[in-house]
């Protein structure tokens, strides 16, 4: 068993169009491509884990959502960034598609992706980390037993605290979370 870094999609690696699964939009965060490669190159798999409340609200359909995530693997694969695989939790409780119009165990902050990845990969979740740009992913990373790093760029609104909540680190930028993380590692 092998550690992981799990990482956000929309606001984290990618530059968040909310609700936008338009492939020719699609902007890798400043310094995401550079940051997982580090990463990988010291020992690290990588899975990319969202949520796509889009999904159920009816904002788009799944043929839309694969389209912008091939589109995705093509831009880390230019990259020289391979993630071991995606995970997308499809639901909302109050979403008009059915049957994705429900409460999960998928939803961030619910750690139900980061545990099925864990069981279809083999990873060693105590090693292993979440970088996400809300508190709903520090959350869904500490709940499955990983350390979390808040990327904070001005994409949290709600603030709510609580101690799932606490990140083990709040980066500005990707450099600062890279650096910190790798440094960690090597501690622990």
């Amino acid at each position: 068993m092998g550690p992981a870094v799990f990482v956000d999609k929309d606001g984290t690696l990618v530059i968040d169009e909310p609700f936008d699964v338009d492939p020719s939009k699609l902007r890798l965060m400043p310094g995401a491509a550079d940051a997982l490669r580090a990463f990988a190159a010291a020992g690290y798999r990588l899975f990319v884990v969202s949520n796509q409340p889009g999904l159920a609200l009816g904002r788009f359909a799944m043929q839309d959502l694969r389209r912008y995530l091939e589109r995705l693997q093509c831009v880390l694969a230019g990259e020289r960034v391979f993630p071991t695989a995606y995970y997308c939790c499809p639901h909302h409780p109050e979403g008009v598609v059915l049957p994705w119009r429900r409460r999960c165990d998928c939803r961030k902050p619910a750690a139900g992706l980061l545990l099925q990845a864990a069981r279809e990969h083999h990873i060693d979740l105590a090693r292993s980390w979440m970088i996400g740009d809300i508190l709903d992913d520090v959350e869904a990373g500490h709940r499955a037993g990983c350390r979390s790093i808040l990327l904070d760029v001005g994409n949290e609104s709600e603030w709510r605290r609580g101690p799932q909540r606490q990140p083990d680190h709040v980066g500005r930028d990707f450099s600062d979370v890279t650096r910190w993380l790798l440094s960690e590692s090597r501690l622990g």
